[in-house]
C-alpha cells in the first residue's frame, strides 16, 4: 500500500494518546506552578508547561510526520479550556497556534530540527489562551469570576501580580522554556527512540 498523507484511524489513535499525555503534563504544570509560585502561577504556567512537554510534542511530530496531528492536539486542548469555564479566547489561541505550528513543522517535512523547535515555541504560546484575558480582558474576567461565586478577596489576590511587567516576563519565559523543552525533547527522541527504531 502507498503511504498516505491523510490521517488514518491508527494516526488518530496515536494523536489521542499523545494529546492525553500532553494534557497530563499540563495538569502537572498547573498544580506545580500553584505550589511553587503562589501568586505567580498564572504568570509562569505557560512557561512551565513548555519546559516539561517538549518530549511529547517532538515524539508526536516525529512519529506521525503528517499535517493535522499538531492541529488536532491544539484543538482538543482548546475545547477543554473552553468547556471548563474559560473564555472563548482560550479556544482561539490554542487552535490558531496549533494550526500555525503544524504548518511550520510541515514546511520542514517534520524533520527539520530548527523547524520543529520553532513550531514547538509557537504551539506553547497557545497556552496563553486561558490566562491572556487576565491582562487584556480584566473586566470581563472579573465578571466571570463573580458569576462563579468568587469573592473580592480571591479576585484581588488573583490580580495582585497581573501587570504589563509580568506579561512581558511570561512571554519571554515561555520562549526560553519552550526552546529548552523542545531541545531536550529532540535529544531524548534521538537517544532513546530513534536508536530503538520506534521513530
Amino acid at each position: 500500500m502507498k503511504p498516505t498523507n491523510k490521517l488514518t484511524v491508527p494516526d488518530l489513535i496515536s494523536i489521542g494518546v499523545f494529546t492525553a499525555l500532553y494534557f497530563v503534563l499540563v495538569t502537572i504544570a498547573t498544580f506545580s506552578s500553584a505550589a511553587l509560585f503562589p501568586g505567580f502561577n498564572n504568570v509562569v504556567l505557560p512557561a512551565v508547561c513548555a519546559l516539561i512537554s517538549g518530549s511529547v510534542y517532538m515524539l508526536l511530530a516525529a512519529k506521525l510526520q503528517k499535517f493535522g496531528g499538531i492541529s488536532v492536539m491544539g484543538i482538543v486542548m482548546g475545547m477543554f479550556f473552553m468547556t471548563s469555564g474559560h473564555f472563548i479566547v482560550s479556544f482561539a489561541a490554542n487552535i490558531v497556534m496549533g494550526i500555525v505550528a503544524d504548518f511550520v513543522a510541515k514546511a520542514g517535512s517534520y524533520k527539520s530540527r530548527k523547524g520543529l523547535l520553532f513550531s514547538y515555541v509557537l504551539f506553547s504560546y497557545g497556552l496563553f489562551g486561558p490566562v491572556l484575558p487576565m491582562w487584556f480582558m480584566k473586566d470581563a474576567y472579573v465578571a466571570n469570576l463573580e458569576a462563579r461565586g468568587k469573592d473580592a478577596v480571591y479576585i484581588a489576590e488573583l490580580f495582585a501580580n497581573i501587570n504589563m511587567g509580568t506579561f512581558v516576563f511570561a512571554v519571554v519565559a515561555t520562549l526560553v522554556c519552550a526552546l529548552i523543552g523542545g531541545w531536550f525533547g529532540q535529544k531524548m527522541i534521538k537517544k532513546h527512540f530513534v536508536k530503538a527504531g520506534i521513530v
